[in-house]
């Protein structure tokens, strides 16, 4: 890729410039990501928004929730631009990974996301399912 992936953060109210600020706050500036609000949005005001912040560059739409508003538009806007990838269910593990890797393609950042999102998810002191636990635990 000759440039960096933008990402930008869609989510409701001040969600998505919260996102961003922490980003910034552990990673520094220069990051690439915006923060885009669906606040007052209808899909097309939405997909307007999505379109003035993307500007024509390759990028990951990281959308707050599956099913919600900011991720059918998201969804929308992506259909129609094929360099640019949608991930639901943002969370910061998964912008904090993206921001070191942005010379990939739209898809690849897509799929590192969702699993560096997924594995981001834990319960302190407990295994994940299938893993050996601790010796004489049985799990």
């Amino acid at each position: 890729m000759s440039e960096p992936l933008v990402g930008i953060v869609l989510a409701h109210e001040a969600v998505a410039n919260a996102f961003v600020a922490a980003v910034a706050a552990i990673a520094g500036t220069g990051h690439g990501l915006l923060p885009v609000t669906n606040t007052g949005c209808d899909r097309a005001a939405i997909e307007a928004r999505l379109r003035d912040a993307i500007a024509g560059r390759p990028a990951v739409i990281f959308a707050d929730l599956p099913g919600g508003s900011c991720a059918f538009g998201a969804a929308a806007y992506a259909r129609s631009h094929p360099d640019v990838a949608v991930v639901t269910g943002v969370n910061l593990a998964m912008l904090l990974d993206f921001v070191f890797h942005r010379a990939v393609t739209p898809a690849a950042a897509r799929e590192r996301a969702v699993a560096t999102g997924r594995s981001a998810i834990a319960t302190p002191g407990v295994a994940a399912p299938g893993a050996a636990g601790p010796a004489g635990t049985g799990g």
